[in-house]
């Protein structure tokens, strides 16, 4: 591993990459913030992936794409005088050292004591919203454009540091199947706008039900995404090696290859 001094060099380096392409390269020339969004978006997926994967050299390439991003905004930012790396990065240590008072105590201040993440976490939103201007509310941190399961995690779990949750986390299982059943009742009625509405109400409570157990339910789903991926190109392929189409096989014969596929695993 590099030290300090040869980690800084190499920020150093990417910087000065960046400032010669940025002034060479007719594609860098022409990027602005608004058409690197949409890659910047890709790459945070593309991030996200070899996290869950745990594949560390993906990790690895994929945290530069993303560091690559925040420097070229940062690159864009200096070209308007608006701001620039430094300052992204004073920003940054400024907001960390006042949101942890228990770490760096204000001067005059003994500071505080905290055990726990959970501890950790109830001061930083309480400290967020002392820093703001009194108009916004505690959800208000919340970026619209998050998918909507993260979005709904991140939800319930700012009004949890506010004290707005279960008093005890089992109980949320009575409210899911509270949920399951007005959402059984509506569809039965066939009536599509308010069967939507309850099945809204019963995805919130399963992703409820996640957090008070400490189970992401983002990665969640995703690894049974991947887990169905890997199970049907199982079906695909072994269906092609047959000189066979999925379309021309039953139910039960695909079940077959679906399950020897489960037992491979």
């Amino acid at each position: 591993m590099h030290n300090k001094e040869e980690k800084l060099a190499a920020f150093g380096r990417l910087l000065d990459v960046l400032d010669t392409l940025r002034e060479k390269c007719p594609w860098d020339r022409k990027q602005t913030n608004e058409s690197l969004r949409p890659n910047t978006i890709e790459e945070t997926y593309e991030l996200s992936d070899a996290l869950l994967k745990g594949d560390e050299q993906e990790i690895m390439k994929e945290l530069g794409d993303v560091l690559l991003h925040v420097c070229f905004y940062a690159k864009i930012g200096e070209e308007k005088q608006a701001f620039d790396i430094a300052e992204v990065c004073h920003k940054l240590c400024d907001k960390l050292i006042f949101r942890h008072p228990h770490v760096y105590p204000p001067a005059g201040s003994e500071g505080t004591s905290l055990e726990t993440a959970s501890e950790v976490s109830r001061q930083w939103e309480q400290i967020k919203q002392q820093e703001k201007d009194g108009n916004k509310s505690v959800l208000s941190g919340v970026p619209a454009s998050l998918p909507t399961l993260i979005k709904a995690y991140r939800i319930q779990d700012k009004a949890r540091n506010v004290g707005f949750d279960w008093e005890e986390r089992t109980q949320v299982w009575q409210k899911v199947k509270e949920e399951i059943k007005e959402f059984e009742r509506e569809v039965e009625n066939m009536e599509k706008e308010k069967a939507e509405a309850e099945f809204g109400d019963v995805l919130f409570s399963l992703i409820n039900a996640a957090r008070l157990y400490k189970i992401n339910p983002d990665n969640a789903l995703e690894r049974t995404n991947q887990k169905f991926i890997r199970r049907f190109n199982y079906l695909e392929q072994k269906t092609i090696k047959q000189g066979r189409s999925l379309t021309d096989m039953t139910l039960s014969e695909m079940d077959e290859i679906w399950e020897e596929a489960k037992r491979n695993e």
